[in-house]
């Protein structure tokens, strides 16, 4: 007869045997983070990855933060610092990047403003241009 698992279990397994998913797990919840706002959901994800890594003692001892304090984070309704979510990520092999959204192309072309250089209406030694948009 065939172990039925939950899906906690199951998400422990591949993550503990495969860091490369645990990752892609990371960017995912990241990505609709992104998308929908949802801190909590995104947190979850993170404790999923740090749990199957060893547990937040172990993750905690390993980034140099007391277990209260990251437990603290996970636990938050509030998104976490940028400083502190880059030591975490950094202990799971991952970081946080810049990459340029998926943009349409926009609807009208802007024109390039015309300009010219004319002189100054002040009389003086020094040169003086001003531009002025025609």
């Amino acid at each position: 007869m065939r172990k039925l698992r939950t899906l906690h279990e199951f998400l422990m397994e591949r993550f503990a045997a495969d860091s490369e998913e645990a990752i892609g797990y990371l960017d995912v919840a990241l990505e609709e983070y992104q998308e929908d706002g949802d801190t909590p959901s995104f947190l979850l994800g993170l404790q999923h990855v740090i749990e199957a890594w060893g547990g937040v003692s172990e993750v905690s001892k390993r980034i140099g933060i007391a277990p209260q304090v990251l437990s603290d984070v996970l636990s938050s309704e509030e998104a976490p610092r940028l400083d502190t979510l880059n030591t975490i990520l950094q202990e799971l092999g991952c970081r946080l990047s810049i990459q340029p959204l998926k943009t349409t192309e926009p609807e009208t072309e802007l024109a390039p403003a015309k300009t010219s250089i004319v002189p100054s209406e002040v009389s003086s030694p020094n040169l003086e241009v001003s531009t002025e948009n025609q």
